[in-house]
């Protein structure tokens, strides 16, 4: 049985999502990787590292990805609470997405598997094989002033 809950944007319109359709895994780094698995969810995750973006935003940003897996992952991720949706009361609507403070704490981990990736590429004669790992640090509130 899936349960809803139900959020208050600031927009003041209701979003309403069903609970994690599956259960998640016991053991600890178990849970890490099914929540964070999956070939787009990391990328799409660096992406709102910078701060929010739209749906079409991040579509031009991971272009190989359709919308309709593009919608499905970022899903996963918002019942898993890394991503927030916000629905802006506008005529047409606007929606963003956004890295919650737990999405955010994905950060060093996925810039470490980066790294490691470069590493095992490295170990196989593969560097050419691979794209450099590049994590900009979020600006914050007071430097974005």
């Amino acid at each position: 049985m899936s349960r809803l809950h139900t959020h208050l944007s600031a927009a003041h319109q209701e979003v309403t999502m069903a609970g994690p359709i599956k259960r998640l895994p016991m053991l600890p780094a178990e849970r890490a990787l099914k929540v964070i698995s999956g070939r787009w969810k990391a990328v799409i995750l660096y992406h709102l590292f910078d701060g929010p973006r739209r749906l079409s935003s991040l579509k031009a940003l991971v272009p190989s990805i359709t919308q309709k897996v593009l919608i499905q992952q970022l899903r996963e991720m918002e019942e898993h609470g890394l991503v927030r949706r916000k629905v802006f009361a506008e005529i047409p609507s606007r929606v963003e997405y956004s890295a919650t403070p737990l999405g955010l704490s994905l950060e060093p981990i996925l810039l470490a598997l980066c790294e490691w990736g470069q590493h095992h590429a490295d170990e196989l004669d593969e560097h050419d094989r691979v794209a450099d790992c590049i994590i900009r640090p979020r600006q914050s509130a007071q430097t974005a002033n």
